[in-house]
């Protein structure tokens, strides 16, 4: 009778370290957010260890002092690895590897895990491998001779093409079929914004850092049906769905990737058709998660974000969310957004009071029209329908009074 196997998956279980380069920064609070995403990525964290110096050392991240000091550790708590907070350069990486004879990951290499772990669309696929291509290119190192190959073919000299070279041709290769594949999806992405504008519907996107409650909200209010998990990155690739206000009106809600603390730039590269949605919505909506303890550092964080995607210019209504959750009565406040509204959209509370604003700005945008229009240019009532917000339709003997609503460009046409 043949033997079976019974296959077990390795427990990964790492070590947390940090570099705190000056009094008061928040070193603590951003390895503590590294052990939620080492949570998320399926790893246990059995220890952590925070150096204070003045600069990260270039060759291996913390001192030469402090490596031995892992190793020990290593062999106390059976860690399989250690986590840096900070992208390790190339340098740092070998050494580091080197000397502890363990497996080195750093924070870009874990959030790059979660993102392929959560990818469901096409698009969101394609952007999470071009972005981990792009990180591991930086990283390729060789082993010297032993890493050559023999040519193939007729009278052959030398080793031929070292194998790193191949691995880097085939990732450069590779990278720039990616990129193709990618511009196709923002042209889809474009002919989409552009057939939106087309037909006047305004587009509001939710912002936030991740885990703030985006997803609970665009379900609250739109029935979206998006995956809620009280997990960093539980959503990864962006919803659109409409939502309708009172007086017929619409508006689309697009649900963006979270934010988070040194979000790698491969990442932001990456995803930018992604985020981009955030540059062309006529308002965005700020999702913050007002329990938190660390509120104030992920509201500069997604406004630092905003900044570098070159958002600006949009009314910003910020919801300070989790109020449930709360466990003190300060006052929250928000000196960049316009408008301000406290909710907890798990238990649906205050969400009628968004969508009473939402429709205030929508009218902010529209003129008030109050006509007599004769029933041979009752057509005219649909578009009103659906472009506008119908307020009043009375049926007289002389035509059809209406008060409504409208847009600029449907007035002028009126």
């Amino acid at each position: 009778m043949a033997e079976t196997y019974k296959i077990e998956e390795v427990e990964e279980k790492v070590l947390l370290i940090g570099v705190s380069e000056q009094e008061g920064d928040d070193a603590e609070d951003s390895l503590t957010e590294l052990a939620e995403l080492v949570k998320t990525a399926g790893a246990t964290v059995v220890g952590t260890l925070i150096q204070k110096r003045e600069l990260i050392h270039p060759g291996y991240y913390v001192g030469t002092g402090k490596v031995q000091e892992i190793q020990e550790l290593i062999e106390q708590t059976g860690a399989t690895g250690i986590v840096c907070d900070d992208e390790l350069t190339p340098a740092q990486l070998r050494n580091l590897e080197d000397a502890l004879d363990t497996k080195v990951m750093d924070r870009t290499l874990i959030i790059l895990d979660i993102f392929a772990a959560r990818a469901t669309t096409s698009e969101g696929k394609i952007q999470v491998e071009l972005a981990q291509l792009k990180y591991r290119l930086g990283r390729l190192t060789g082993m010297g001779t032993s890493m050559s190959r023999l040519g193939g073919g007729i009278g052959t000299r030398g080793p031929g093409e070292k194998k790193l070279e191949v691995d880097r041709r085939l990732i450069k290769d590779r990278i720039a079929q990616l990129n193709r594949e990618l511009k196709e999806v923002r042209q889809h992405r474009e002919v989409t914004r552009a057939q939106r504008a087309k037909n006047h519907v305004p587009v509001a996107a939710i912002v936030g850092y991740t885990n703030a409650g985006k997803s609970t909200l665009l379900n609250r209010l739109t029935d979206a049906g998006v995956l809620e998990e009280d997990k960093l990155f539980a959503t990864l690739d962006p919803t659109t769905r409409v939502l309708e206000l009172p007086g017929r009106q619409e508006i689309l809600l697009t649900d963006t990737v979270g934010f988070i603390r040194k979000l790698p730039h491969h990442l932001i590269e990456a995803f930018k058709s992604t985020l981009e949605e955030a540059k062309y919505a006529d308002y965005i909506i700020h999702v913050v998660d007002s329990s938190n303890p660390q509120m104030e550092k992920q509201m500069h964080i997604v406004y630092e974000t905003l900044s570098d995607l070159e958002v600006k210019d949009k009314p910003v209504v910020t919801l300070f969310n989790k109020q449930d959750k709360r466990t003190d009565d300060e006052p929250l406040r928000d000196m960049k957004a316009d408008y301000v509204l406290h909710i907890s959209a798990a238990k649906g509370e205050g969400l009628d009071e968004v969508k009473e604003l939402l429709c205030e700005l929508l009218r902010e945008n529209k003129i008030l029209l109050e006509r007599l229009i004769s029933y041979q240019d009752a057509g005219i009532i649909q578009q009103i329908r659906k472009q506008g917000e119908l307020l009043k339709e009375e049926y007289r003997p002389e035509g059809i009074y209406i008060e409504a609503y409208v847009p600029m460009q449907l007035y002028g046409k009126l």
